[in-house]
């Protein structure tokens, strides 16, 4: 009995051990695992491993960084390629834009297997695109575009990214009955229906062709009034002489034509009259078109599933160069996804933001010093300059000088 039970629990246990495809956590080593891309040629920015200027751990904290300006950046790692048919799929990273970002991606790329990692571009086929995109003040948004039947489609949601300079971790889970959450630093932003947040699917309804808006259909809510009739004493001149016009007493009829006072608005006008507008009593409501099954529609009960994940990557152009990515990991467990982050990005929020503030105050202290420098400086001129010309002297000086200009 005590050995069923045992074999029992050791089941169990390995039936709920999460299934990890890949994490990155950028230690020493991590440059044989990726592959940079040459696509862009001279175009192509070179990734840094550097913790930034300021973190909690400098060798934990490293991941890797955008060096250069104006710059695409491609790197990816492979691995064995693995189908999540019947699993959740867990994607999560953590980026930081310690470079205050204007214009740039910062969003990771899950491909196929067969993917050549020496020519990643833009342009690559993709099975999932997932991060922060920012451009401008227009565009602060999390990306979740899935590849499906050959098109790149991109949801329907607005989903607002986190924009400061601090590392912050973003998270998509795609589950197996088609539902979907997304995260960031371990708090759902955004959820729901894959068929509903995206166009996966044509729609289930269409409206029936053959249906008509039927000739007699009053859909006008008012009408006007047929027993209201216009008042005898409405139509009034819009213009009329200035009562307060006086003839100049220069003025010639004969050379000057027969004079006439100018015009002005007319209080009394009232405009073009209309019926006063009353409830329509034949008003049969809006009329809307029928619907009908839509034949094109197919139901897919797999739309979270992908047979052949075998790489990850960075596909990104970058106007401010500084971002660093890290804390790669892909899974099936979200509550292992959600722990691991809290063994890394919140270790190192609170650090780095200690780091961060402590810079920000030496740097203030050190603009207060040189500007008092700067004063003292200036204020030693100023009596260099007192001590070579009293006030007479200065006046005499002047003038003198003055005088000279003149001359």
């Amino acid at each position: 009995m005590k050995s069923s039970l045992v074999f029992l629990c050791l089941i169990v246990a390995v039936c709920c051990e999460p299934t990890i495809w890949f994490k990155e956590q950028f230690l020493d080593g991590w440059e044989s695992r990726w592959i940079e891309s040459k696509h862009n040629k001279d175009k192509q920015g070179k990734f840094e491993w550097s913790a930034g200027k300021f973190y909690n751990d400098e060798t934990l904290d490293k991941g890797i960084q955008t060096s250069a300006d104006a710059k695409f950046y491609g790197i990816s790692s492979a691995f064995d390629s693995f189908s999540n048919e019947g699993k959740d799929l867990v994607i999560q990273f953590t980026i930081k834009h310690e470079q205050k970002i204007d214009c740039g991606g910062g969003y990771i790329k899950v491909y196929g297997s067969e993917v050549d990692q020496e020519d990643i571009f833009g342009d690559t086929p993709y099975q999932i695109m997932f991060g922060p995109d920012i451009c401008g003040p227009g565009t602060k948004k999390v990306h979740v575009i899935f590849a499906y039947k050959g098109k790149n489609l991109l949801t329907k949601k607005d989903i607002k990214c986190k924009d400061d300079e601090y590392t912050h971790m973003y998270t998509l889970i795609l589950r197996s009955d088609n539902t979907y959450e997304v995260k960031i630093d371990n708090e759902k932003v955004e959820d729901g229906k894959l068929e509903e947040d995206w166009d996966f699917l044509e729609p289930k309804k269409i409206k029936d062709p053959e249906a008509k808006k039927p000739s007699d259909w009053d859909d006008n809510e008012y009408v006007d009034d047929p027993d209201d009739t216009k008042p005898e004493d409405w139509d009034k001149p819009q213009y009329t002489a200035d009562p307060e016009a006086i003839k100049p007493e220069d003025w010639d009829d004969e050379m000057d034509g027969e004079w006439e006072p100018p015009m002005v608005e007319n209080p009394d006008y009232q405009g073009d009259w209309k019926p006063r507008r009353i409830k329509n009593p034949e008003y049969q409501g809006k009329w809307k078109h029928p619907e009908m099954d839509n034949p094109d529609y197919e139901a897919d009960a797999a739309l979270y599933k992908f047979v052949d994940i075998g790489a990850v990557g960075v596909d990104i152009w970058q106007v401010k160069s500084g971002t660093i990515f890290d804390n790669i990991l892909i899974t099936d467990d979200e509550d292992y996804a959600k722990e691991f982050g809290q063994q890394t990005w919140e270790i190192t929020k609170e650090g780095e933001k200690e780091m961060k503030s402590a810079s920000d105050e030496e740097a203030r202290k050190k603009r207060e010093e040189m500007q008092k420098e700067h004063a003292a400086e200036m204020d030693d001129e100023d009596d260099m300059f007192d001590d070579d010309f009293d006030e007479e002297d200065w006046d005499e000086e002047l003038i003198d000088d003055m005088m000279h200009d003149e001359l």
